[in-house]
C-alpha cells in the first residue's frame, strides 16, 4: 500500500457500542459472580480527590481486628465507592461509548463493586472466617494428597 492510501486513525470515528452490547455489560455487573477476576482499582477518584483503594483494602485484610474508628472509615469508604459505582453504572447505561471505553468503564465499575463487597466482608468479619475455612480445607486436601501419594509409593515399591 502506498503513502497516498494510508488512513489516519484520527479521521475514522470509533464505532459506538449498540444497545445489545450495553445490556450485556450491565447484565454482567449484576450476575452472581461478577467479581471473579476483577481487580480492585489501585486508585479511585471521587469528587476531585484520589484515594489509594487497593492498598487500603489490602491493609484492612491484614488486620486481626478493627477499631470502631476503622469501621466508621470503612462505612464512609463504602458510601463513597457506592456513589462512584452508581455514577459509573449510569454512564455505562446512558453515555455514548466506544467498545474500549465501555469495557474500561465496566471493569472499573466491577472493581468498585468488588471493593465494596470486600469491605463489607472485612467489616463483618466474614472475609477472615471464609479465609480460615479455605485454608483449613486446603491443608486437609494436601494431607489427603500426601497420604494417597505415600500409599501409591508403597504399592509401587513392593
Amino acid at each position: 500500500m502506498d503513502e497516498n492510501h494510508k488512513t489516519d486513525e484520527k479521521t475514522i470515528p470509533e464505532k459506538r457500542i449498540n444497545d445489545k452490547e450495553r445490556k450485556e455489560l450491565l447484565s454482567a455487573l449484576h450476575c452472581r459472580l461478577f467479581w471473579v477476576g476483577q481487580h480492585i482499582p489501585d486508585y479511585v477518584e471521587f469528587e476531585g480527590e484520589t484515594y489509594p483503594l487497593h492498598n487500603y483494602v489490602w491493609e484492612l485484610i491484614q488486620k486481626d481486628e478493627l477499631s470502631p474508628a476503622e469501621k466508621l472509615r470503612i462505612d464512609k469508604c463504602i458510601e463513597i465507592l457506592s456513589a462512584k459505582e452508581k455514577k459509573d453504572e449510569k454512564e455505562l447505561e446512558e453515555k455514548p461509548l466506544t467498545s474500549e471505553e465501555a469495557r474500561n468503564l465496566y471493569h472499573e465499575t466491577a472493581g468498585l463493586l468488588r471493593a465494596i463487597t470486600d469491605l463489607k466482608e472485612i467489616e463483618s468479619g466474614a472475609l477472615k472466617e471464609n479465609t480460615r475455612r479455605f485454608q483449613e480445607k486446603f491443608i486437609n486436601q494436601r494431607i489427603k494428597d500426601a497420604k494417597l501419594w505415600l500409599e501409591f509409593l508403597k504399592k509401587v515399591s513392593k
